[in-house]
């Protein structure tokens, strides 16, 4: 490879890494909800995927049926987890053009 030709390739790597910073920024900022139980919980976490806010519906709440609760709490927040992960997928395949670059995923 010809000295011109690094140099447009190490630009172009660079272009690549200023990408990637403002989608880790843009997924920081993005907001994806997992419900359960008809909506009765709902968890709120951005695009990286970490938990902001969980809410329950006060009906849900019965001391004599914790386990369900904590069932839709964890069901609520695997589908947000789910989700975020289709946003980071669907960002990383527009910053690559839709190829998949061994070593570019996104940490979860």
């Amino acid at each position: 490879m010809n000295k011109g030709g690094m140099g447009n390739m190490m630009k172009q790597v660079q272009k690549m890494q200023e990408k990637m910073a403002q989608l880790q920024e843009e997924l920081e900022k993005a907001e994806v909800e997992g419900s359960s139980g008809g909506g009765m919980v709902k968890v709120v976490a951005n695009g990286k995927g970490e938990v902001k806010n969980i809410t329950i519906d006060p009906e849900v709440v019965d001391k004599e049926e914790i386990e369900m609760l904590q069932d839709l709490i964890v069901a609520a927040i695997n589908q947000v987890k789910q989700k975020s992960q289709e946003l980071q997928t669907e960002q990383m395949s527009g910053l690559t053009g839709g190829l998949n670059i061994p070593g570019l995923n996104l940490p979860f």
